[in-house]
């Protein structure tokens, strides 16, 4: 038996009308995008706005032309923290964030930049009470993860949506572990901008993602990148208008249409089916962790429920070492996980697991029971025996 359980990476299998679609796009049209005055360039182009309303309306964004693709979340992070942010500003951010946002951060220090941590519990939950000690007369944003990727506990975002609202700051939510599966909506969470990718939970192709970004936001963004847009070509200056404000160059239109179907397969789905899928199957997981939890062999870090997570759980293995676990579930038993620090060295500093890391199992919708009962039986027989 075989079982991916490294969703939280990239989520496989997708649906099959992914690839189909993308395949069909690639063997029958090949066009571009403002660059055709013919047929399947006009086809193409419908085909890429109605992506853009699906994710608008999947985000609760105003308007289609309020989402810019990009090539993935790292890229959208970057693009949103790097134009908005400039010498002498100050961001709260979680003490759980991925290095997506830790590292453009770091990097802009020399810039000038500067950064709080906001605490977390060792479930990796936001002390909301805390963010207001993190204010600076200088502070200019919250740029904060909705889920994380080492414990799957979802953070309070309308609470800090709120504490934004109230600050007059600019709240970035990176997306990458909810778009898809937790529903977002950037109006009723105080939320400005969106960060997302499609190989996630939007169960899309790999290469492809974007953001979600109010029309006051986009306009106070420089664009990380700039060239040709198939617009206004008459002119040398950066178009003011969205989505070709911050994006240029030829798009990865196979993704497009790789995410486009995906967001067809969403729509055909019962609503909130996808969560309650990976929650029940969590939830199974965690129920079978209890006896090695009673006997110290693992340590769940997260919560031990489904209340706000998504389907990640990570285990630390006292007395054996995370890698050699990994290796052995994946030489012995054909079970795919993740061992280490997942990119969060933060993350693991505030739950006290670095620097050794975890093992982490991450469920997706086309994940099953038996999956879940394949990985248990094998836990338990490589820790159990030691």
């Amino acid at each position: 038996m075989n079982a991916y359980l490294d969703n939280a990476a990239t989520t496989f299998p997708i649906p099959e009308c992914v690839p189909q679609a993308m395949y069909e796009f690639m063997t029958t049209c090949g066009a571009n995008v403002g660059r055709g005055s013919y047929a399947s360039a006009f086809d193409i182009e419908g085909e890429v706005l109605e992506t853009r309303e699906g994710l608008a309306s999947l985000f609760g964004a105003p308007d289609a032309r309020d989402i810019a693709f990009t090539r993935n979340v790292t890229e959208s992070l970057n693009l949103l923290i790097k134009g908005l942010l400039h010498d002498g500003d100050h961001v709260i951010v979680s003490s759980m964030e991925h290095n997506a946002v830790m590292r453009p951060l770091v990097q802009l220090g020399s810039c000038g930049v500067s950064f709080s941590r906001c605490p977390c519990d060792e479930t990796g939950m936001l002390d909301v009470d805390a963010l207001v000690e993190c204010l600076r007369p200088n502070t200019r944003a919250v740029v904060m993860l909705h889920a994380s990727n080492v414990t799957g506990t979802v953070m309070p975002v309308a609470k800090v949506g709120e504490f934004c609202r109230a600050h007059g700051l600019t709240f970035i939510l990176d997306a990458a572990q909810t778009a898809g599966v937790v529903p977002i909506d950037m109006g009723l969470m105080g939320v400005d901008a969106v960060a997302f990718t499609g190989h996630k939970g939007l169960l899309g192709p790999q290469g492809i993602g974007g953001v979600a970004v109010t029309e006051e936001l986009a306009h106070r963004i420089e664009p990380l990148v700039v060239g040709g847009t198939g617009s206004v070509s008459d002119r040398e200056t950066i178009p003011s208008f969205m989505p070709d404000r911050l994006e240029a160059g030829t798009p990865n239109l196979p993704g497009i249409v790789g995410l486009h179907a995906a967001l067809g397969w969403h729509a055909a789905q019962e609503k909130g089916a996808v969560l309650r899928h990976e929650l029940g199957l969590t939830q199974r997981f965690l129920d079978g962790l209890g006896p090695l939890e009673r006997t110290g062999c693992v340590r769940v870090c997260g919560r031990n429920d489904v209340g706000e997570r998504v389907g990640v759980v990570s285990l630390a293995t006292p007395g054996r070492d995370e890698a050699e676990v990994a290796t052995l579930l994946d030489e012995l038993y054909h079970i795919s996980v993740r061992v280490g620090l997942h990119c969060a060295p933060s993350a693991h500093k505030t739950i006290g697991t670095f620097p050794t890391g975890t093992v982490r199992f991450s469920f997706g919708f086309f994940n099953t029971e038996e999956d879940v009962d394949w990985a248990l039986v094998a836990l338990r027989e490589l820790l159990e025996r030691g």
